[in-house]
């Protein structure tokens, strides 16, 4: 790369990008209303969503948290990406050839997320390429052994790390990857004696984000005298956070977002059984244990916010399993979807229960989960002796806050009498006890279980992030303070202005010139609106196109341009093309019509205050009425 990107080419690749293909990575988008899409916040949670993106017109905006921008903003965000770095993305992702202007001098490269996932691309097809050496034989018999075959290992890209200690390093460097990038890539290791391979003898995945790009590494050792751990894994990067980032989710992404539902398993050998055994929803954690920001990410793929998705847990059934689950049913609530554990016979993970009972056995293991709050119940009751009356109560007083819990209010009757069926109490106590324990959450304002507080899932709607200088670019101003649309007073005079604009910016084709150009010339009681109103007619005389809201943009002060971006995204309420026609001209001939009869009201009052004598001047004020009044009968009439 050599330079600064040439401005026309910045302006072209984002016409040419569908931005809503772009957040559809991250995102799962819904339709809302004509030209309009919405899904859940990836900034923030939400219960439901407020996220709303306008591909027409190439910006997103959440009414929630405020977040808004173009497609540029959005990569360098979600990402931590400069704007350079966004653009070359982008250009990268439909083959868009970037042209450098002369001059400008080099960017530095190193260490930078970019090359860093370059590095991970190359280091990955290295991998795959050893596993077809000789050396890699112990490498293809753990994969056999598991039921894995060479196809298999291609759809999952596994790979083998030879045993030496630089030959990966090497054939980095020979691809021109210096070892500091290889370092911050985490694909060498420092130690007293230099710079090393940090997979060595191991089976290699390639761990990637919800674009399809590899981000780290997984690797499992194969050869006793490898004194490292069992599962190896990238350590923490600018572009891998092993609390971000789920195993698989690149390959089920879209069957998640289809099927509403998402089977979270324990590790990379039961994510490739789930997925050969038809559960293609089968996502992993890497190295680290099911948490917020993975119940954030899920959330947001599969669209949680109907509360109709299934979330499914298979857990091991021995201490380390129980205590995976009860960590997974402290955070529950964060769902909309309903959770539930699937735990297979005599305790095989989905790997095994495979090899050992075949693919429809996988797929049984499924159909044959229970509720979370039911598994969890069971969990509790084996901690106490239900022989004694000490014991019967104690797991009573445990257990019945899950069952008040439960979001479902119809259930809890029936789960209440289990409760008093597995614990050997009559069914009135258990009734008390459930009682007095959604009482005691509701003066709370939060559920509560024996691993400490619950939050109340998805958090408040208008919770906004704070903004964190570690996270932001270098080359990206801070979010200008300004008017925000839901700020706006909600009288019918603000709505109209508001709807009228929205109108304008949206639609200025279905609008047309002559309208517009009344439109603009219209009296805006709201200053804010006014003053957008303005940039608006400073711009009519070239309605709409490409560059339409861009050009409204530049014509605004800084502050401005978030409130711009908020009416840009806003829906409208018609769900067809016609409607929308309809909706536009009428919404803004009304704030043609307002302004009309506030006019037409002016030359009363000044017909009214005109002395008898000033006959010139009574006749011009009579004039200038009819033409108002034909002006206004003709709208009408279009």
């Amino acid at each position: 790369m050599a330079g600064r990107i040439r401005q026309a080419d910045v302006e072209e690749l984002k016409q040419r990008v569908n931005i809503a293909d772009v957040i559809g990575d991250y995102v799962t988008l819904k339709s809302a209303g004509v030209g309009s899409m919405k899904g859940l916040c990836p900034f923030h949670d939400e219960r439901s969503p407020s996220f709303h993106v306008r591909p027409t017109v190439g910006y997103f905006h959440c009414f929630g948290c405020g977040e808004s921008g173009d497609v540029y903003t959005f990569i360098q965000k979600m990402d931590h990406l400069s704007f350079t770095e966004s653009i070359e993305r982008l250009a990268q992702r439909i083959n868009f050839e970037l042209h450098y202007e002369e001059g400008s001098g080099k960017p530095n490269e190193s260490g930078n997320r970019s090359r860093i996932l370059a590095a991970n691309t190359a280091a990955a097809e290295f991998f795959v390429a050893q596993l077809a050496t000789p050396g890699a034989a112990e490498g293809r018999k753990f994969l056999g052994e598991r039921g894995f075959d060479k196809a298999a290992a291609e759809h999952f890209g596994i790979g083998y790390a030879p045993k030496a200690w630089n030959e990966l390093r090497d054939h980095l460097k020979a691809k021109g990857f210096t070892e500091e990038e290889q370092l911050q890539a985490g694909l060498l290791s420092q130690g007293d004696k230099g710079v090393y391979d940090r997979f060595r003898g191991r089976v290699i995945w390639p761990i990637r984000d919800v674009t399809g790009q590899t981000i780290g590494f997984g690797a499992r050792k194969l050869y006793d005298d490898d004194q490292g751990p069992k599962y190896l894994n990238t350590p923490e990067t600018p572009v891998y956070h092993k609390q971000q980032v789920l195993y698989g989710l690149d390959l089920a992404k879209r069957d998640v977002s289809k099927s509403r539902r998402v089977v979270v398993v324990e590790g990379y050998t039961d994510v490739m059984a789930a997925h050969l055994s038809g559960v293609t929803t089968a996502v992993a954690t890497c190295g680290t244990s099911f948490g917020v920001e993975h119940i954030k990410l899920i959330r947001r793929i599969m669209g949680d916010d109907s509360g109709l998705g299934e979330v499914i847990f298979t857990f091991d059934p021995d201490a380390a399993g129980q205590k995976a689950a009860m960590r997974a049913f402290a955070e529950e609530q964060r769902f909309a979807a309903q959770t539930f554990v699937a735990v297979a016979p005599e305790g095989l993970d989905p790997c095994d229960l495979r090899l050992q009972r075949g693919e429809q056995a996988v797929r049984d293991l499924m159909d044959a989960k229970v509720p979370m709050f039911e598994f969890v119940i069971r969990q509790m009751l084996k901690n106490y002796n239900l022989d004694t009356v000490e014991g019967r109560v104690a797991a009573l007083r445990e257990a019945a806050p899950v069952v008040a819990d439960i979001r479902d209010s119809a259930l809890r009757p029936g789960y209440t009498r289990e409760l008093a069926r597995l614990t050997g109490v009559d069914v009135s106590e258990a009734q008390v006890a459930v009682s007095n324990a959604v009482k005691a959450s509701r003066s709370k304002g939060m559920q509560t279980t024996a691993e400490g507080a619950r939050q109340g899932y998805a958090g408040p709607a208008t919770e906004r992030p704070v903004s964190s200088p570690a996270n932001a670019s270098a080359d990206t101003p801070a979010e200008p303070e300004g008017p925000r649309v839901f700020e706006l007073k909600n009288d019918p005079s603000t709505r109209l202005e508001r709807d009228a604009l929205m109108a304008l910016i949206q639609y200025p084709e279905l609008i047309g010139l002559e309208l517009a150009a009344d439109a603009v010339q219209s009296a805006i009681m709201d200053a804010n609106l006014a003053t957008v109103r303005d940039a608006i007619g400073a711009n009519v005389n070239e309605l709409g196109g490409e560059t339409w809201l861009d050009r409204i943009q530049n014509d605004l002060p800084q502050d401005f341009k978030p409130l711009v971006t908020q009416l840009a995204v806003a829906p409208l309420p018609q769900k067809n093309a016609e409607q929308t026609q309809i909706y536009c001209r009428g919404v803004v001939i009304s704030l043609i019509e307002r302004d009309l009869v506030r006019r037409k009201s002016e030359l009363v009052g000044r017909l009214q205050r005109t002395s008898v004598d000033q006959g010139e001047v009574s006749r011009e004020i009579q004039r200038e009425l009819l033409e108002l009044e034909t002006k206004r009968r003709s709208l009408r009439e279009d």
